[in-house]
């Protein structure tokens, strides 16, 4: 294979002159480096290697956001299946229908369910899951386990053991969880 001087003398982009004192002076440098005992640097192969540095750096950080993106999917996949296989039934036919009213996202919001599955939300055994405004009842176990990859999701229960002051004058009277609004 010929050298890149020739390729450019055999397509006419350099002279003969030129090449020749080009390589002259290389030469030249080439014997004042070994001379001198200075290490030459070669800019050319420099910048090339930065630039595949620069390459590998920008490569990693891409495939780091795509990995993180794709465990994001993975996890919501794996909360949207957790919802499917473990939701429970409302218990809501329309007559005996109970508002049971919660806080989601700063927000009082309402489902509408039956008397035991009130029961069942306050005591603790279901939680309600949700994205949206898509609800869902779910027993306690399986909410953890949302919890654990999004605890946004998970509508936390009323806390039934407040302390209570000392002093205060209203301690004898407590509020019913399934006082209606």
């Amino acid at each position: 294979m010929a050298s890149l001087q020739d390729q450019l003398l055999k397509a006419g982009l350099v002279d003969g002159k030129k090449a020749k004192q080009i390589s002259k002076e290389k030469r030249k440098q080439n014997k004042v480096a070994k001379k001198s005992g200075e290490v030459q640097v070669d800019e050319a192969k420099q910048a090339a290697d930065q630039a595949r540095a620069a390459k590998i750096a920008r490569d990693r950080e891409l495939n780091a956001q795509r990995e993180a993106a794709a465990q994001q999917k993975a996890i919501a996949a794996q909360i949207k299946q957790l919802i499917e296989r473990n939701k429970q039934p409302k218990g809501a036919n329309g007559r005996d229908d109970i508002a049971y009213h919660f806080t989601f996202e700063k927000k009082v919001k309402k489902i509408y369910v039956s008397n035991a599955v009130q029961e069942h939300l306050t005591a603790g055994r279901l939680l309600i899951v949700g994205e949206g405004e898509h609800f869902e009842l779910v027993p306690r176990v399986i909410a953890d386990k949302i919890a654990e990859r999004n605890p946004a999701m998970v509508v936390q229960p009323p806390e039934s053991s407040a302390q209570v002051e000392e002093d205060d004058p209203y301690a004898g009277y407590e509020i019913p969880d399934d006082l209606m609004w």
